[in-house]
């Protein structure tokens, strides 16, 4: 559970840290198979893509969750509801809210990351991945 907990510790601090990016990283398997609003993704490649363009695209992010408590009938799966405020690199500030759903693998990686925000299309800019 530590891993989950270091997650979005480290999404906030990784746009403009190094260390804080490569321990982001870290946190998952090279296996990661990701969903942003229903648009599922694989692989550690796709997954830093990602990072990379929203990263690019923000200039500050910070995240706010509830904790991440058991899926019931699903092992080694969490969720958590969550609140987001950030600026774009445009200047541009918003807000978004949601729930995430992680499964850990045998290592205690993250192997599945669910992002489903309370907006339809929060993520649409990113499927062309």
């Amino acid at each position: 559970m530590k891993i989950l907990e270091e997650y979005f510790h480290y999404y906030d601090l990784a746009k403009d840290d190094e260390k804080s990016r490569e321990r982001l990283i870290s946190l998952f398997s090279e296996k990661i198979e990701f969903v942003l609003n229903g648009d599922r993704k694989q692989g550690m490649d796709s997954w830093k893509s990602f990072l990379n363009m929203f990263f690019e695209g923000s200039l500050e992010i910070k995240h706010m969750y509830e904790g991440w408590k058991p899926v019931p009938r699903e092992p080694d799966t969490y969720q958590t509801k969550w609140a987001v405020c950030g600026k774009k690199a445009t200047g541009e500030v918003y807000t978004l809210t949601g729930v995430d759903k992680a499964r850990l693998d045998a290592e205690g990686k993250i192997v599945y990351l669910e992002n489903i925000p309370d907006t339809a299309n929060a993520f649409d800019k990113y499927k062309n991945l």
